[in-house]
């Protein structure tokens, strides 16, 4: 998506962002700023941060917000050097307006000098205020402004005035802050509140009794405080509103348009909830290993907020805006450069019964199934060298637990930092398939006949068990949904098919209406098969872990844009993330692109390529060649492989994807998202190879052209390459229990994104 102009962002959007001057940007920048501001040697940092599960009676209560606060605390002390007496937490009950007010004043506006480093938190409700002197037009209305609702927002309302605390309120107790060093986050929303398939979103409506909210006498009061201690005429707030923040970075977790989703994640034991974008965010800086400057930072969270979104299945674009005329965009996030190196989990204690009890922050949201036990952590000193080692035995939430290895003689201590190694991927991972309300009466039909399918287990949608996606009927809100997204091809209400658990339609998975369920099923028993293989294969993706100096580039043909660029951990130049760059992350359908993966290695390595549609269609790019098949999967040191590979005489004016020729060219078709998965390993992936050669010849595919996979194909040839990757990884360590071990040394497995839209 093109960004907006700050101007045009403030016209449109109703947030409390906006109210503050927020502008639409990606979320990498967002992150690199966050980091850089965090990174500046500074007198003192402080940090107030606010997060709101239970509200009273009438408020929708939310359920990952106090998982955000510990979020951002771990990070700033862990990896930031943030003293824990210099952080101040106000969580459920205790963040009332008042407690909320008088905390910024004194831990923040009281202490903080010129020079320190200033961080404000909020995760919980938000919604839209009729403001009395307002500087845009919010949601298309104009005299609102975006608020965030404390504990007691919507306590004792009279008159509709609510104790919300708006933008206007925020922007001034920001400018009377003695620092520019500052960073706010906000994790919430102002539009769209309520429940969206399993997901709950942090947004109450503007209507209170039988009108807008209005202001409380008590907020305006404390913006006219405020506005004396400045010196300022209400003609001058309203001018510095409009030119933007008052100080320092403001973060945002969604545009005024989208939802900010209270999501869950995992299952069992380890389930739990989190705001999408503060664990994206959070996750991203604890395995960035530079000081990138926020610019930056937020573009590579576009990638890491759309995995988090991915997994919550809602479409989520945080946004950010930096003070007028200051070029914090090339400062560190948090105006501060990290302390520590950069690691998936700290240690945070040990328990009575000798396990290792550590923090799993900078684990992916796809890959935690594979952090569940088996999992192997190097214990790293302050350089980020191996002195020892922890293997996971259990996880509760995002806490792990573990046994320290024999060859680890040195006890570990709180503080410490700790480095995927293996990651345990189960062997029978499966898809959880949620059943809609929308199957009425057939939910007791459905649910029996799921769970003869092998791996697929059918959930209940009541925000208890991280549906993978949802099972149910068409409504008119989901075309409404379906229709915002341009999702085509989702049938008509009343189909059935199936939804992401936040109510997306996955186009062509619906039938007829009037289909009977269990004939629904059968008929989207090879859709889920391709979905599970989809999910296995993403527990796997690690560019933020892998050793492997690998590099992937997908670009359209003829270019030298890149679409998308993905690189690993052990990549030279240290960059940790998959980048889309926001000018070119578009592609029109019909495209054509090719995938060129580069080996930076002194050895050998073995390369496979898939690609999945959004429909969850898969197909096997590379390999091929079935007249070589032990030698073609291998890219030598310094080398790079380019698929498809480029046909000599090619026309450079004809469209082959309109006029195909006989060599195989990768056309993308349909909008939505295409995705490249590219697994680089350091040994033959020999078992996997042969089972490719003997699908290719029983679909009589040609040697040289793609395979396209179905029935249990897709599920198998997965489930033969991570076997090919797990021997290769008990070759050099130990792995227990019923997993596949991945070795961040031995294997890279990374993901690009490619977005399509119709011409």
């Amino acid at each position: 998506m093109a960004n907006l102009k700050r101007r045009h962002f403030l016209q449109a959007a109703g947030s409390t962002l906006a109210a503050i001057g927020l502008s639409q940007m990606n979320v990498r920048r967002q992150g690199d700023r966050y980091a850089h501001a965090l990174a500046q040697p500074t007198s003192r940092k402080l940090a107030l941060l606010v997060g709101v599960n239970q509200y009273p009676a009438g408020v929708t209560p939310l359920r990952g917000c106090l998982t955000d606060v510990r979020m951002q605390k771990e990070l700033l002390v862990h990896r930031f050097g943030f003293d824990p007496a210099n952080i101040l937490t106000l969580e459920n009950q205790a963040a009332t307006r008042q407690n909320l007010l008088d905390a910024f004043e004194t831990h923040l506006i009281d202490q903080a000098q010129p020079g320190d480093v200033v961080v404000f938190h909020f995760s919980g409700h938000g919604s839209l205020v009729r403001d009395p002197d307002p500087i845009a037009i919010a949601n298309g209305v104009e005299g609102y402004n975006g608020s965030l609702l404390p504990y007691d927002a919507r306590l004792n309302v009279t008159d509709n005035q609510v104790n919300d605390i708006m933008g206007k309120t925020l922007f001034l107790l920001m400018a009377n802050l003695k620092t520019d060093q500052v960073t706010v986050m906000l994790d919430s929303c102002h539009s769209g509140g309520g429940t969206r398939g399993d997901l709950i979103m942090r947004a109450v409506e503007s209507q209170v009794a039988l009108g807008d909210a209005e202001p409380s006498n008590a907020e305006l009061a404390v913006q006219e405080r405020w506005l004396a201690e400045l010196g300022w005429s209400p003609a001058e707030l309203k001018a510095q509103r409009s030119r933007g923040i008052a100080k320092g970075v403001a973060l945002g977790s969604a545009q005024a348009n989208q939802l900010a989703a209270d999501a869950s994640f995992g299952e069992g034991a380890g389930q739990f909830y989190a705001g999408a974008f503060t664990y994206a965010l959070t996750r991203y800086l604890w395995q960035q290993p530079g000081n990138p400057p926020l610019d930056r930072v937020f573009v590579d969270l576009a990638r890491s907020t759309r995995d988090v979104a991915n997994s919550a299945r809602i479409v989520q674009s945080p946004i950010y805006e930096v003070e007028p005329g200051r070029n914090f965009g090339q400062e560190p996030l948090f105006f501060s450069r990290p302390q520590s190196p950069a690691a998936e989990a700290v240690v945070v204690g040990t328990e009575a019964s000798g396990e290792v009890k550590f923090w799993l922050g900078g684990v992916s949201s796809q890959s935690l199934a594979a952090f569940e036990s088996g999992a192997i952590f190097s214990v790293v000193d302050g350089n980020g060298h191996e002195i020892g080692q922890v293997e996971q035995t259990r996880r509760v939430g995002l806490e792990g637990y573990g046994t320290l290895a024999d060859s680890t003689r040195e006890q570990i201590a709180a503080g410490q930092l700790l480095r995927e190694r293996v990651r345990g991927v189960p062997t029978d991972l499966t898809l959880r398939v949620g059943l809609d309300a929308s199957l009425g009466a057939d939910v007791e039909t459905a649910r029996p006949q799921l769970a003869t399918f092998n791996r697929i287990q059918p959930v209940a949608v009541d925000g208890s068990q991280s549906p993978h996606y949802l099972l149910g009927r068409m409504t008119e809100q989901g075309l409404a949904i379906a229709t915002a997204d341009a999702v085509r091809d989702v049938g008509e209400v009343g189909s059935i098919g199936l939804f992401t658990p936040g109510l997306v339609a996955i186009r062509a998975s619906f039938g007829e209406p009037g289909e009977p369920i269990a004939a629904a099923i059968q008929r989207l028993n090879p859709t889920l098969k391709l979905l599970l293989a989809g999910q296995v294969l993403r527990s796997v993706l690690n560019s933020d872990t892998s050793n492997l100096n690998v590099a992937v580039v997908v670009q359209p043909v003829d270019s030298d844009l890149a679409v998308g660029r993905s690189v690993s951990r052990g990549s030279q130049g240290g960059v940790v993330t998959q980048r889309l760059d926001d000018a070119v992350q578009m592609l029109q359908s019909g495209s054509e692109i090719v995938v060129t993966v580069a080996n930076g290695e002194p050895r050998n390595l073995y390369v496979a390529i898939l690609a999945i549609g959004s429909s969850g269609s898969m197909a096997v790019l590379h390999p091929t060649d079935w007249d070589s098949p032990e030698s073609e999967p291998l890219l030598e040191p310094g080398q790079q492989l380019t698929i498809p590979h480029q046909e000599l005489g090619r026309d450079s004016n004809r469209d082959y994807c309109a006029n195909p020729s006989e060599a195989f060219h990768l056309c993308l078709s349909s909008s939505g998202y295409a995705e490249i998965l590219t697994l680089v390993s350091t040994s033959p992936l020999r078992d996997a190879l042969r089972g490719l050669r003997q699908i290719a010849a029983a679909n009589n595919t040609r040697s040289g052209e793609p395979i396209g996979l179905q029935d249990n194909d897709p599920v198998n040839v997965i489930d033969t390459l991570l076997g090919d990757i797990d021997r290769t990884t008990r070759g050099e360590i130990t792995v227990r229990g019923g997993v596949r071990g991945v070795d961040t040394t031995q294997l890279a497995a990374l993901s690009t994104l490619i977005q399509v839209v119709e011409n």
